[in-house]
């Protein structure tokens, strides 16, 4: 199988991300026949996506559409290019430097991203939503010294500043400092020499919740960004340069930095930054900024079929939903409504971006959709062995892209096997090459497009002085597909009850980000175990299901 084998030279000065590769024969097997043009030793992901654009003639389309404003891609080029020397003059970053982006979807957020990778940085997005104790781990484990950051956020990454005292290298943007990243900005002009990074140099490390605990961090290259665009975007999303892209993700997760940024960019459109995107606010703002294309999760487009006249959704022509498994039922209502017929897909932070999807009169109602050419699929055995048509089995993946864990290698080894990727999903493949989902093979609550994992709530919970033990599931949810239930065993069994629930309720939202809190809290005597002491979570699962 073709791969991108031969070591090219790193222009990392800090080879911190490259030294914590998992071991190459851990590696899954990347194919690169489908994007031969992105088989080169040199490649930095933002020159391509926006310095080539500048260059080719299009600066002056509009790349942002916000609220304050449009942004054309000439101007994201100045702004971004003055962002890349406050990093290097006044931050002191070199090549390599991981460098910590926390602020909502926004241009400003927007032109950092690319500042830092036009830098040779590395860049470790986090969602708004996360609380100091989630910042200090990701920051202590991809060992972060730089940060850019919302003013108006700033104060649980001060927090994570004194829990991590390395992160010292800070510049706050959207605020009237003089030491504020707007001010530095003004003594740059907008040139900068991009740093030549190598194909395979670290581009982003994209943390992820695992099943077990705390988030975990995968690296993905420049190559890998572009190699997204050049398949599902290519060959299933078929949007075009006058597209306007608009939709929910937060560019920090990979699904929303393809949808709303990657993507559209590679083609020269545009996206619609709305200041929040809920689904009565993502409603509005389609029809407001003549939105083309829609991103977001089954939850959002039950909301808005349900809220929304087929008037709001004139300028509309395709959408999309990943995060979750797209019922039947939301995908009819949504056609009823506006005519389009969603694209479902998968994908996973481990890969980067959506692998099996379809699009068009492709679209089979309910069913994932088949490979997205550059990707293969199949359904197999615990040993690996492909399994026939109509039996469920494990999702087994490889394409360009592939899960590289950050310094991780018996999470890689259970992620990656024989040169595949296991997704953690169960399958079955029909005839015809289509993949209808059954249901998640790990401990993963998936809700309302998160992923949420049960043994971190666990860890916070266990916090509260009330709670002597508990384990956490996913609950078969209506509206939100999952929802995050709590098994707790109180230390004072008269303490069980309404009270109770709300002050472990709040508990976790104060430490988690507050998507993660238990949606239902259940009292029992004890958690069922087996003999060896582990916690029978399919017997929860049962309870839940039964109602019990």
């Amino acid at each position: 199988m073709p791969e991108a084998m031969t070591p090219v030279a790193t222009a990392h000065v800090d080879t911190f991300a490259r030294d914590r590769l998992p071991p190459r024969e851990l590696w899954p097997n990347l194919d690169l026949s489908s994007v031969p043009h992105l088989d080169v030793p040199r490649l930095n992901a933002a020159v391509e996506l926006l310095d080539r654009m500048v260059a080719g003639g299009q600066g002056g389309r509009i790349v942002f559409r916000t609220p304050r404003g449009d942004w054309t891609y000439a101007q994201l080029l100045d702004k971004t290019n003055r962002i890349a020397a406050v990093l290097r003059d006044e931050l002191g970053l070199v090549p390599g430097n991981r460098v910590l982006l926390r602020g909502a979807n926004t241009a400003e957020m927007a032109a950092c991203w690319f500042a830092v990778l036009k830098a040779g940085g590395i860049a470790v997005a986090t969602m708004p939503l996360l609380r100091a104790r989630e910042l200090t781990h990701i920051a202590t484990k991809a060992q972060i010294r730089h940060a850019l950051c919302d003013a108006a956020l700033m104060a649980e990454l001060e927090l994570t500043q004194a829990a991590v005292p390395a992160l010292d290298r800070v510049a706050a943007f959207g605020a009237d400092a003089t030491d504020g990243l707007e001010a530095r900005m003004a003594r740059h002009d907008g040139t900068f020499a991009n740093v030549d990074t190598a194909a395979d140099d670290v581009a982003l490390i994209a943390f992820t919740s695992g099943t077990t605990g705390p988030a975990k961090g995968t690296m993905h290259f420049h190559r890998d960004l572009l190699a997204s665009c050049d398949t599902f975007g290519r060959h299933v999303l078929r949007a075009d340069a006058d597209d306007v892209f608009i939709g929910s993700p937060p560019f920090a997760f990979t699904f929303g930095l393809g949808a709303l940024i990657l993507f559209p960019m590679r083609i020269g459109a545009s996206t619609a930054l709305p200041e929040m995107a809920t689904p009565p606010r993502l409603l509005e703002a389609i029809g407001r900024f003549g939105a083309t294309v829609c991103w977001t999760a089954p939850t959002a487009y039950r909301v808005m079929a349900e809220q929304g006249r087929a008037a709001d959704f004139a300028g509309l022509r395709q959408c999309v939903s990943a995060g979750e498994h797209l019922p039947a039922a939301v995908f009819e209502a949504w056609r009823a409504l506006t005519g389009i017929r969603i694209i479902d897909g998968i994908g996973a932070t481990e890969m980067l971006h959506i692998f099996i999807a379809c699009s068009g009169d492709d679209i089979r109602p309910g069913a994932t959709g088949r490979a997205v050419p550059g990707y293969r699929a199949r359904v197999v055995d615990a040993d690996g062995r492909d399994l026939p048509p109509g039996t469920v089995g494990r999702l087994a993946v490889q394409g360009p892209t592939g899960c590289r864990y950050l310094d991780d290698v018996e999470r890689q080894s259970g992620y990656v096997a024989d040169g595949w990727n296991y997704t953690g999903d169960s399958y079955v493949m029909d005839g015809d090459g289509y993949f209808w989902y059954q249901a998640r093979t790990d401990d993963m609550i998936v809700s309302a497009g998160y992923n949420i994992s049960g043994p971190e709530v666990e860890d916070v919970l266990l916090e509260h002085p009330d709670v002597r033990e508990c384990a956490v599931v996913g609950a078969s949810d209506p509206e939100r597909g999952m929802i995050v239930t709590a098994f707790v065993v109180p230390r004072d069994p008269a303490a069980a009850g309404a009270a109770l629930t709300a002050a472990l309720q709040a508990h976790v939202k104060a430490n988690l980000a507050p998507y993660k809190y238990p949606r239902a809290v259940r009292y029992v005597d004890a958690l069922p175990r087996t003999e060896t002491g582990k916690t029978q979570r399919f017997r929860l699962r049962e309870m839940v299901g039964k109602g019990s």
